[in-house]
């Protein structure tokens, strides 16, 4: 009995010493990189990830709660952790919703889990993408953050086309703690983002 939990305990420990490669990326290259690039005093300063959040909205919910019960379903495996259902904050008559009706499901994710996360997103599911030639630098919101969409959510390698209802798209919120969009778009670049290239100050004096 003692020898079980003590390989118990010993798994345990194991598993939450396992560094993401993200977060090793992050410490072994990325802080480095930034600091070369912004001039900063000391690698404290050095902006990080501090969340990632996902949200799926379902029009039809309310009356139809098997497309509800599968968009959580497609966000759970998706992501490792349990969504939240999302409800109507007000009445919208044009789509017969009212205040407190579920429209939706979302995850935010934080950690271990999100580093995960992080790196299936870069490296699996954005490159699965139909057409896909990178993402817009234009989408950052001038506070470190940087939203985005997901057409269709087979991206993931997690979900499994022939299990699924319907095709559903998700809105992809990145919260990092960078001060301007310039710092916020190297931080994920460093990472291997597949952001698009900004044009260089010569490239737009040139096209002028």
């Amino acid at each position: 009995m003692n020898k079980k939990i003590n390989t118990k305990s010993k798994n345990n420990i194991e598993s939450s010493s396992r560094v993401p490669n993200m977060l090793n990326l992050y410490r072994t290259q990325v802080i480095s990189s930034m600091v070369t690039r912004f001039n900063y005093k000391n690698s404290m300063q050095v902006p990080k990830i501090r969340s990632i959040s996902l949200n799926m909205g379902i029009g039809d919910a309310k009356a139809n709660s098997k497309k509800l019960d599968s968009a959580i379903k497609e966000m759970g495996l998706i992501t490792g952790q349990k969504p939240l259902v999302t409800k109507s904050k007000s009445d919208i008559s044009n789509f017969k919703i009212r205040k407190g009706y579920p429209v939706g499901c979302k995850v935010t994710l934080r950690s271990t889990k999100m580093y995960e996360f992080f790196e299936r997103l870069t490296c699996v599911a954005l490159p699965r993408s139909r057409d896909f030639r990178g993402l817009s630098f234009k989408s950052f919101d001038g506070r470190g953050n940087y939203n985005f969409g997901i057409k269709e959510q087979i991206v993931f390698a997690e979900i499994n086309y022939d299990d699924i209802d319907s095709v559903r798209g998700l809105n992809v919120t990145i919260s990092t703690s960078a001060k301007t969009d310039d710092e916020a778009y190297w931080l994920l670049k460093e990472f291997g983002f597949p952001l698009r290239e900004k044009p260089t100050k010569k490239t737009i004096d040139e096209a002028a």
